[in-house]
């Protein structure tokens, strides 16, 4: 396994396509460089291409998902809703837990904005997670809308943003190339 000699915080953020995008390119790298990369997936239940393309990398690159099968947030019954707050709860605690033994250098943290957003996670859980990140691993959250807390304890943050998009025109999102 490779070895950072400084990890940082990135952030991917805003309303443009491309923070997952940019987050698994950045995986992609590290892996090349001899690097151990989780990503955890929030809010994502849907079948996407990214998850065949990263087993063809384990055990170098993993994505995990703890949220079953479901819909969009903002369709779940209040159950629902609580159900999924325990299946965040079990996400949070694996990127507590992976960072406190430094399982991976690279942990990418997809759509915890989202997360935060929903109010599934606290903006102090995530800095919380900031402050005990190892001083050899890399940090990378996705998701619109970064708090300011947060964007105050980052070292990095790109935003993507929209300046034309064909799904305007009506254009579904497309197998391979949105998901």
């Amino acid at each position: 396994m490779g070895k950072l000699e400084k990890g940082y915080v990135q952030v991917y953020t805003g309303n443009g396509k491309g923070k997952t995008t940019a987050a698994l390119g950045q995986g992609f790298r590290s892996v090349g460089n001899g690097l151990k990369v989780y990503m955890v997936q929030f809010l994502k239940t849907f079948k996407t291409g990214e998850l065949e393309s990263v087993k063809r990398l384990e055990p170098d690159f993993k994505i995990f998902r703890f949220e079953k099968k479901r819909g969009f947030f903002w369709t779940l019954s209040e159950e629902e809703k609580a159900e999924l707050k325990i299946e965040i709860d079990k996400a949070y605690k694996f990127c507590y837990d992976s960072l406190k033994t430094k399982a991976c250098d690279v942990l990418i943290m997809d759509e915890v904005m989202g997360a935060l957003s929903n109010k599934l996670l606290t903006v102090e859980q995530v800095i919380e997670l900031i402050h005990i990140k190892p001083e050899d691993v890399e940090l990378i959250l996705t998701g619109r809308n970064v708090p300011e807390q947060i964007a105050q304890e980052v070292d990095l943050i790109t935003e993507m943003r929209e300046i034309k998009h064909y799904f305007s025109r009506g254009v579904p999102a497309r197998e391979g190339i949105e998901y």
